[in-house]
């Protein structure tokens, strides 16, 4: 009879231990993985977005730089023509500087003459005015004298009229000459002067020539090299966009498998309420429990206080007494993905070296005589938003 009361407190103090939170109950690990694979998710997602929006920036600025190459390309045919253009100019002015060229040198031909017929028709008048002034007087005395008859007279007057005319073209000979040559003169200083500026109009257009060249080259050579760059940047943006998209689908993929594995072990949490319990004189302890149990709550809780120790050593020992759990101390500790230490080799790496604390021990010794501070608990964990514990004991929450 008193055996049949103990089997219905402990199946009541199990109803109360897990009544507020019998739908959140899981395993530490498994929580924490599921918790750590959705931040991953998210962290994830968020760098995916940053990278589509760095590459839609870059798309748009690639618009803008085929935008750009568009303008240049139009304006590398203006170039093109006002290069056409000057080549024209310069074949032409130069035609003008050569057609100058010769015709300063058949000015000068020109000059040469019209100098020479100066300098003849000058010797000639210095002749007759030579010869009038040293003969005039006695010549028309003698041709006074010397005429037989009034008639003769006349004729020797119309020859000395005919000599002075001829005298006087002789003078305007001259000067005909003289403006001649002038004249050829100044055309040579005018077709000197054209010359000069010609020149200086086919220099200018040679340095429009230049100017025209090297008005686009920079920014053409800017422009493809920005276009490259860009191209570049978004070949790798999305590149690591797929990337992040392939991460994002495994991390679906853990994060389902690992609520998979959460949804199990609720439903396991739901049944060990459920089920029923041994008495902690039924169980018999192996050769080593001792050692591997101390060992374990020093990787999970060597960092606690002494009663945090033994609240961990009691979920073990509980789960000893649950039907739904393994009825052994190794069989529990060693059940897949149920303690942490034992994925990660520090359990091993504990047992290997003997890191057990006495406390440890101590706390180890007492759960197995069947003390709990935890009740009837099967789980714990660091604290977490959404489970509600049955106790806090350090930095763990029990439930």
């Amino acid at each position: 009879m008193g055996r049949k009361r103990n089997v219905a407190a402990c199946l009541t103090l199990i109803l109360l231990c897990t009544a507020t939170s019998a739908s959140v109950y899981a395993t530490e690990e498994t929580k924490q993985l599921l918790n750590q694979a959705e931040q991953e998710k998210k962290d994830t997602e968020n760098k995916l977005n940053e990278t589509e929006e760095n590459l839609k920036g870059l798309n748009e600025q690639m618009d803008s730089l085929q935008g750009t190459l568009t303008t240049l390309n139009t304006e590398l045919s203006q170039v093109s023509n006002n290069l056409n253009d000057l080549e024209n100019k310069i074949t032409d002015k130069e035609d003008e500087i050569e057609d100058l060229n010769q015709r300063i040198e058949q000015i000068n031909r020109e000059l040469e003459e019209a100098i020479q017929l100066k300098d003849e028709q000058y010797a000639s008048m210095k002749k007759q005015i030579k010869f009038m002034y040293e003969r005039s007087d006695s010549l028309y005395l003698e041709l006074f004298f010397s005429a037989g008859s009034f008639s003769d007279f006349l004729n020797k007057n119309s020859y000395i009229e005919q000599l002075s005319d001829y005298q006087q073209k002789v003078l305007q000979s001259y000067k005909d000459a003289q403006a001649a040559m002038e004249q050829k003169a100044a055309e040579l200083e005018q077709a000197k002067a054209d010359l000069e500026e010609d020149k200086a109009e086919l220099d200018d257009y040679k340095v429009q020539v230049v100017a025209e060249q090297s008005r686009v080259s920079g920014l053409v050579s800017q422009t493809a090299n920005s276009i490259d760059a860009t191209d570049s940047q978004i070949s790798d943006a999305e590149a690591a966009a797929l990337a992040y998209e392939q991460q994002i689908k495994e991390q679906e993929e853990n994060i389902s498998v690992l609520k998979a594995k959460l949804a199990e072990e609720i439903r396991m949490a739901e049944l060990a309420a459920q089920s029923s319990w041994r008495d902690i004189s039924e169980v018999s302890f192996g050769d080593g429990d001792r050692y591997l149990l101390a060992n374990l709550i020093y990787c999970e809780a060597g960092g606690e206080s002494y009663t945090g120790q033994v609240a961990v050593g009691s979920v073990v020992i509980n789960r000893v007494l649950s039907s739904v759990y393994p009825d052994t101390i190794t069989g529990v500790i060693y059940q897949s993905g149920q303690f942490s230490p034992v994925a990660s080799g520090r359990l091993a790496l504990a047992l290997a070296e003997g890191r057990a604390t006495s406390s440890c021990y101590q706390a180890a010794d007492e759960v197995m005589k069947g003390t709990t501070n935890v009740g009837n608990c099967v789980y714990f964990r660091t604290p977490v938003e959404g489970i509600s514990p049955k106790y806090t004991i350090g930095g763990h929450i029990f439930y």
